[in-house]
């Protein structure tokens, strides 16, 4: 059977079974909705294939879409690669059969001191793509690892474990990154990301989006290359996505960072469909329908990413937010915002707050992971408690007059929400709260007050925003709307539209972030400038310009 006519095959079943179907949870409910959870062709199924393909037939280098790495612990750490030597066919240019994957992990990058080893299975159900986890490692050290299969080998990722639980670590450096719409221009400021010196990089959110990108790459304006048509629509089978993965990943500055650092990534909307939430589609689409494109979007994200085994998704289900420590000096509580959300209130845009977006049972997070973030909080001891999340925290307003509008897709339309893990914050007795943030497309930098209605209430935290990489293409240095925002949010320190990223430095004495922009992105090779700098001392939340 062809790639083509399996995903056929696998798009009829669900189909068929979400016509038998309508609540939330039916992939639970009959054999028939198994194939929905994508349950019936995976490995270890009676029906997965079970052949082997000889690595020494493939001809081309199947490692066109790079290494990665990710979801650093202290004694492991995720390592990742795909196999597909023609990345933009379906299937990658590899017939449905499993390869044999040898892997290995060292202390220097030519190899000479390897101190683990093994070999594993692409199995073409998750698209040939292999996820390794590494046990036995040393905490807080840099490693270096490759990928081979017949007679070819992969390039050289570097990766670093994190701290031990209880070490104390004095200082800790992460590359904050969101929204890389590859139609709006080159991915330079991962090239600049690839040389810094840090720990491991976050991705906020919006790693692809679901638009169409004609032939030319949109922004790009490609002159040397055609794209294919099948990347001209938008996405929405798992062929579409998975396409679309290896359409971003073959871009050499990304490929470059993820060579460099371990990523720990969560999604926000584009990866699925633009402003969804939980099984709620952007537009009139059923329920029962949009969770079959979700569970296409969900699979292809976990296939394409440095995640671990608790991540794989369950059908239109995926276990993403998770908690990462980083010795004594952090704790992160990765959220995701997205899957388990009330639908926005009064549409999905800038609207004035009412009794609907008010509503104190709205939720963002969902109740689970709403008491799971506090009750990890009531357990840290680390100095900086840090979260890692999608869309903009503190309250942004329009205006500084009556009537003014909040963004009804961020947390502004989710007060009770926000004001619950707030309460929770407190409660746990959090000092030092760091809220990391991308989604907007610029650079933003929050004190977030107790109390947003009275500005000289309690500062409680600081929120570093992050621009998007590519996503809003140039951008401008001083928006439009810059000079009404610093009015109407006298919380609101910093803000920038250029494109870029965000360096954050952590110690026993401070959070410092570093905004970094490019000029440029509709042309390659835009020089990188930090454009401002701010931080927070510990025990004394409140932003200052260094």
């Amino acid at each position: 059977m062809t790639h083509s006519s399996y995903d056929d095959q696998v798009e009829r079943e669900i189909r068929a079974a979400a016509a038998h179907l309508g609540r939330r949870r039916f992939l639970t409910v009959t054999g028939a909705a198994a194939a929905l959870a994508f349950a019936t062709n995976l490995p270890g199924t009676a029906q997965a294939a079970s052949s082997t393909y000889d690595a020494a037939r493939i001809a081309d280098n199947p490692f066109t879409l790079g290494v990665a790495s990710g979801d650093p612990r202290s004694d492991s750490v995720v390592l990742w690669t795909r196999l597909a030597p023609r990345p933009f066919e379906v299937g990658g240019g590899l017939p449905r059969k499993k390869v044999q994957v040898r892997w290995e992990v060292a202390h220097d990058e030519r190899f000479r001191r390897v101190v683990r080893r093994g070999t594993t299975s692409a199995y073409a159900e998750f698209n040939h793509t292999v996820h390794v986890e590494p046990a036995g490692l040393e905490p807080g050290r840099t490693y270096y690892f490759r990928f081979r299969t017949g007679k070819w080998i992969s390039e050289v990722g570097r990766t670093r474990t994190a701290p031990a639980a209880q070490a104390r670590v004095s200082d800790l450096s992460f590359g904050l990154v969101s929204c890389q719409a590859y139609h709006d221009g080159y991915f330079t400021a991962y090239r600049h990301l690839a040389d810094e010196d840090l720990d491991a990089v976050f991705h906020l959110g919006d790693y692809l989006y679901e638009y169409a990108v004609n032939s030319v790459g949109g922004a790009r304006n490609y002159t040397d290359r055609t794209l294919p048509e099948v990347f001209n629509r938008e996405t929405v089978k798992l062929e579409d996505y998975r396409l679309r993965y290896a359409l971003y990943k073959t871009d050499p500055d990304l490929k470059a960072a993820h060579a460099a650092h371990p990523f720990i990534v969560t999604w926000d909307d584009h990866e699925t469909e633009n402003n969804y939430a939980d099984d709620t589609p952007e537009n009139d689409v059923p329920p029962a329908e949009f969770l079959i494109r979700r569970a296409a979007a969900y699979r292809a994200y976990w296939e394409n990413q440095p995640l671990r085994a608790p991540q794989r998704p369950n059908g239109p289900d995926m276990r993403l937010y998770r908690r990462l420590q980083y010795g004594r000096l952090a704790q992160f509580d990765i959220l995701d915002t997205r899957q388990y959300r009330s639908d926005q209130a009064y549409g999905d845009g800038w609207q004035v707050p009412g009794p609907e977006s008010t509503d104190p049972s709205r939720t963002i997070t969902g109740a689970e992971q709403e008491r799971w973030l506090i009750d990890g909080w009531r357990r840290s001891k680390a100095v900086w408690n840090v979260v890692p999340q999608q869309v903009t925290f503190a309250e942004r307003r329009s205006t500084d007059k009556p009537g003014y509008k909040l963004s009804m897709d961020s947390w502004d339309g989710y007060p009770a929400s926000r004001e619950r893990v707030l309460a929770g914050a407190e409660s746990a007795g959090v000092d030092n709260l760091v809220v990391l943030t991308g989604d907007v497309h610029v650079h933003y930098a929050f004190d977030i007050k107790r109390d947003f209605a009275k500005p000289d209430s309690r500062t409680v935290g600081v929120e570093f925003v992050t621009t998007s990489v590519a996503s809003g293409k140039d951008g401008v240095e001083k928006p439009d709307n810059w000079d009404r925002y610093m009015k109407a949010n006298p919380h609101l320190r910093f803000y920038n539209g250029k494109r870029g990223y965000v360096a954050l430095t952590l110690d026993g004495e401070q959070a410092r972030a570093d905004y970094k922009t490019v000029p440029y992105i509709t042309r390659p090779g835009a020089p990188i400038q930090t454009v401002a700098s701010y931080a927070t001392e510990a025990g004394n939340p409140g932003l200052h310009q260094v």
